[in-house]
C-alpha cells in the first residue's frame, strides 16, 4: 500500500526526464546543456525531498502503530498478571484456612480428650471418698476448659479482623489528582481575615 505513495513521483520524474531528453536532442548547439543539467538536478532534488517526506510519514505511521500494539499488549499482560496473582492469593488463602482448620480440629480433639480424662479422674476420686483432691481436680479441669474457650473465642475474633484488614488492603488505592494553584487563582480565592 505504501509503495503506491511513491508512484506519482516516479511518473513525474520520468515525464520530466523524457521532456529534458527531447529538449536536449532538439537543441543542436551546446548552450542549453548547462540549463538542462541544472533543471534535471533541481527536479531530482525536489523528488528526493518529496520521497524523503513520504518515507518519514510511513516510518512515523509504522512507529505509532507499533507503539499502540505494544501498549495494548502490555495492558493485556498486566491484566492477566493481576488476575493470576489474585487467583493464586485466593487459592493459597483457601489452602491456609483449610490446613488451619484441620490443625485446630486435631488440637480440639486432643484437648477434649485430656479434659474428659481429667474430669473422669476427678469423678473417680469423688466416688472413692477423696473429696478434697476430687474437687480440686474438677476445679482445675473447669478452669482450664474455661480458659481454652476464652482463648479460642479471642483467636476467632482476631482472625476475622485480620481477614477484614486483608480484604481492605487488597483493594486498589484511591488516586487523587494534585491541583496546582496559580497566582491568578490564588487572587480569586477568598482571603481569610
Amino acid at each position: 500500500m505504501s509503495m503506491f505513495r511513491f508512484f506519482p513521483g516516479i511518473i513525474i520524474v520520468e515525464a520530466a526526464m523524457v521532456a529534458l531528453a527531447y529538449t536536449s536532442m532538439n537543441a543542436a548547439d551546446g548552450r542549453f546543456w548547462v540549463s538542462i543539467a541544472i533543471l534535471a538536478t533541481i527536479i531530482g532534488l525536489l523528488v528526493a525531498f518529496w520521497f524523503g517526506a513520504i518515507a518519514d510519514n510511513i516510518k512515523k505511521d509504522a512507529l505509532a502503530k507499533a507503539k499502540e500494539d505494544f501498549v495494548r499488549e502490555r495492558e493485556t499482560l498486566l491484566i492477566a498478571a493481576e488476575a493470576d496473582k489474585r487467583s493464586v492469593l485466593e487459592e493459597s488463602h483457601k489452602r491456609i484456612v483449610k490446613e488451619t482448620n484441620q490443625v485446630h480440629a486435631k488440637a480440639n480433639f486432643k484437648l477434649g480428650a485430656a479434659f474428659v480424662g481429667i474430669l473422669s479422674v476427678g469423678a473417680v476420686m469423688l466416688s472413692i471418698q477423696l473429696m478434697t483432691i476430687g474437687l480440686l481436680t474438677l476445679s482445675i479441669a473447669g478452669g482450664g476448659l474455661a480458659g481454652y474457650v476464652i482463648r479460642a473465642r479471642q483467636d476467632a475474633l482476631a482472625y476475622r479482623s485480620k481477614a477484614a484488614l486483608t480484604a481492605i488492603a487488597s483493594l486498589p488505592p484511591i488516586q487523587a489528582e494534585v491541583v496546582k494553584t496559580t497566582k491568578d487563582a490564588q487572587k480569586k480565592l477568598p482571603q481569610k481575615t
